[in-house]
């Protein structure tokens, strides 16, 4: 399986990917799944892929030899947007070669793509591509968009990351993204790939691949579990049954009504239940009675 996130600021673009491809007991595969196209000075742009491996390299592939209509390729489009049309008849086109073939064995045609950078005399931007080659774009109500096992590190970019936020944190906030999403899904894996990016430099000048000797990362992992502890044990416990005058972290008052809802038992068993308590009380009564 696949995490991948990337985020688009009004500095410029973080994107971060893991490199697992398989996962079980006794097979994992390591693939990375970022891939850089640059001509520093002109362009900078970055695919990410999620999905099916031998879909998404046939893509990546196809996607630095395809012209358009207009005889334009990724390399000499003026626009982003130019380059994601471009990126979409790529994915249409491994989908009309390949995907009747797939089916047949049983398999979907099954990929996710991040495409974003930014081409000279435009701005940074960011698009999310699907297997039918359609996209959508990011826009600053909706400034990330991940690929993959996305749901584990989704709640601390939803909290942290707003067009503002700065490129150092925003990387920060991605690598933490990925750590939750490494502790909960045994499909996700090291090493990583982490990109940068500031806005107009028009090349590539932050990038690291990531394993287990990272000291940033070990930092990470190590610091944002123990943090989390920390603030989850400052957090009050809840109170039950309070006064309706208390106001302080008051769970369930004693002035609320609230019931579950009930699945009452069959009526036989009703009756035993009721039964039982009152059987005991009187052996108990007998018992003590012989005793005196």
């Amino acid at each position: 399986m696949t995490y991948c996130v990337a985020m688009r600021l009004n500095s410029g673009l973080v994107f971060l990917s893991d490199s697992r491809t398989n996962a079980g007991v006794d097979h994992i595969g390591t693939f990375r799944k970022m891939s850089v196209y640059e001509n520093p000075g002109d362009r900078v742009m970055v695919m990410m892929t999620a999905g099916n491996l031998s879909i998404s390299q046939s893509i990546r592939q196809m996607l630095t030899e395809r012209t358009n209509a207009e005889g334009r390729s990724i390399w000499t489009v003026t626009s982003m947007y130019e380059a994601a049309q471009i990126l979409g008849d790529a994915i249409r086109a491994v989908h009309d070669r390949e995907a009747a073939e797939l089916s047949k064995f049983g398999i979907d045609f099954n990929v996710s793509i991040i495409f974003g950078g930014q081409i000279r005399g435009e701005r940074c931007r960011l698009f999310q591509m699907y297997s039918a080659g359609n996209f959508i774009e990011s826009h600053d109500e909706n400034t990330y968009f991940q690929i993959g096992e996305s749901k584990y590190g989704k709640p601390i970019i939803d909290r942290v990351v707003a067009p503002q936020t700065s490129l150092d944190e925003a990387a920060k906030c991605a690598l933490i993204s990925m750590d939750s999403t490494l502790k909960s899904n045994i499909s996700v894996g090291l090493p990583l790939d982490l990109l940068v990016y500031q806005s107009e430099d028009l090349a590539v000048t932050r990038f690291v691949t990531i394993d287990e000797q990272n000291q940033y990362f070990q930092m990470i992992r190590r610091s944002w579990g123990s943090q989390l502890k920390r603030v989850f044990e400052a957090i009050d416990d809840p109170v039950w049954d309070a006064p309706p005058e208390d106001t302080q972290n008051v769970l369930s008052s004693v002035g609320d009504i609230s019931e579950p809802v009930r699945v009452p038992p069959p009526n036989g068993v009703a009756r035993g239940l009721q039964a039982a308590p009152r059987q005991i009380l009187a052996e108990q009564d007998g018992d003590v009675g012989q005793a005196s």
